[in-house]
């Protein structure tokens, strides 16, 4: 596995990869703290590609990432995944509509769940989930790094 840390408007970031593709984006967060694992090498060209998607993303460039991802989860995670991916740059959509779409509508809760355990953010859009009522609920990288991505992406207004 090759890592690299990447600056973007949300603070530092970790990304992680490995042959099959991005396993880990992850954003600084106070409450837990990287792990870099022992066999993990430091990348050297491996993850210039995303790191230059994602500038592009925050430059307002780029809509939709072009790579090779790779999350580890079970499967129930990887079908909530994929759902993310659908969600089209610049709109919502609410945790019971995601149920709905990966044809659990009873799992909104799990849905939450797993949309919570991302470990791809920014590029597997779990920030495009919200509340029934519109309301930001629920991210791993606080609910502001929410807003400021949803706003980049004009899903709303600043």
């Amino acid at each position: 596995m090759h890592y690299r840390y990447h600056d973007s408007p949300l603070g530092p970031l970790l990304l992680a990869a490995d042959d099959n593709g991005l396993q880990l984006l992850l954003m600084e967060l106070d409450s837990r703290p990287w792990r870099i694992e022992s066999h993990w090498q430091p990348a050297e060209r491996q993850l210039d590609e995303a790191c230059r998607q994602l500038d592009q993303y925050f430059a307002g460039q780029r809509r939709q990432f072009e790579l090779r991802l790779a999350p580890q989860g079970t499967v129930f995670q990887q079908q909530v995944w994929q759902a993310l991916l659908a969600i089209p740059y610049g709109r919502t959509c609410s945790y019971s509509e995601l149920a709905e779409r990966i044809g659990k509508p009873q799992a909104v809760r799990a849905v939450g769940t797993a949309n919570g355990a991302n470990p791809i953010a920014i590029i597997v859009p779990c920030h495009r989930v919200i509340g029934r009522d519109g309301s930001l609920t629920g991210y791993a990288g606080g609910l502001p790094r929410k807003q400021l991505l949803l706003e980049l992406e004009g899903a709303l207004q600043a």
